[in-house]
């Protein structure tokens, strides 16, 4: 079993300062958007974004399997061609659904991106695949890391070299039991209260979601290893974490 060091290794360092959820969104700025992933790489910032597999097998980037949240317009992504996407849906800012080589395109590894894997309809495994298809172009592995909150597309990528974290909810801790086949735990915040999580720690790398707010920030204010954040100031952030 590798020591945490070691886990920590295997990341770029400027994640050991925040992660801005689904890029530096705002009232400007759709969240996983080219310009919300912009404006994080303007500032320096790792992003996490989500991802998921459209009809022919294109990897798209967007929280929600249904469009509507951030266009306004119904539709499953996992119905529709990558062609569909561009040419009928379009993002509150006026900006097109990125497919993830875009996104690597103009990040072009500046700064580090967690990838989470969105499941649908069991779904892993190809989704798992054609997502390692296109980060195969990453140069350095330390500037990408795979998240999910299923924990067989995370073994689906356990030959890639990338860092893997076993995201865990409150409401599913269940799926906490599956911790030592990852090198990391995206957890929502609350669950930094288990013990077993503690003990976990000392020898991986934790992650929390999402801290949104001072109060939630104060929770974990030098608790956790890094911090996955949204409307909260870049500095409050760091000073939490170092």
């Amino acid at each position: 079993m590798m020591n945490k060091n070691k886990f920590i290794e295997k990341i770029n360092p400027l994640i050991l300062n925040g992660v801005a959820h689904r890029g530096l969104h705002n009232e400007k700025y759709t969240e996983n958007g080219i310009n919300a992933f912009k404006w994080a790489i303007e500032n320096n910032v790792a992003f996490e974004l989500d991802v998921h597999l459209t009809k022919d097998n294109k990897i798209v980037v967007c929280h929600d399997d249904n469009l509507i949240r951030t266009t306004g317009k119904d539709g499953i992504i996992e119905e529709l061609t990558l062609s569909e996407i561009k040419s009928n849906y379009q993002l509150f800012d006026g900006s097109q659904i990125p497919t993830l080589s875009e996104v690597l395109e103009i990040t072009n590894e500046q700064v580090p991106i967690v990838v989470e894997i969105k499941v649908h309809n069991a779904n892993y495994k190809e989704l798992t695949k054609h997502t390692l298809k296109v980060l195969e172009k990453i140069k350095d592995k330390r500037n990408i890391m795979l998240i999910s909150f299923e924990p067989r597309a995370l073994i689906c990528a356990r030959k890639a070299g990338f860092m893997r974290g076993l995201l865990v909810c409150e409401k599913d801790k269940w799926v906490f039991r599956f911790r030592h086949l990852f090198e990391s735990v995206d957890l929502e915040y609350t669950m930094m209260k288990d013990k077993n999580v503690k003990r976990y720690q000392k020898k991986h790398f934790v992650n929390v979601w999402t801290i949104e707010n001072e109060e939630a920030l104060k929770a974990v204010d030098h608790k956790v290893d890094t911090i996955t954040f949204q409307h909260l100031d870049l500095d409050k952030i760091k000073n939490a974490l170092n």
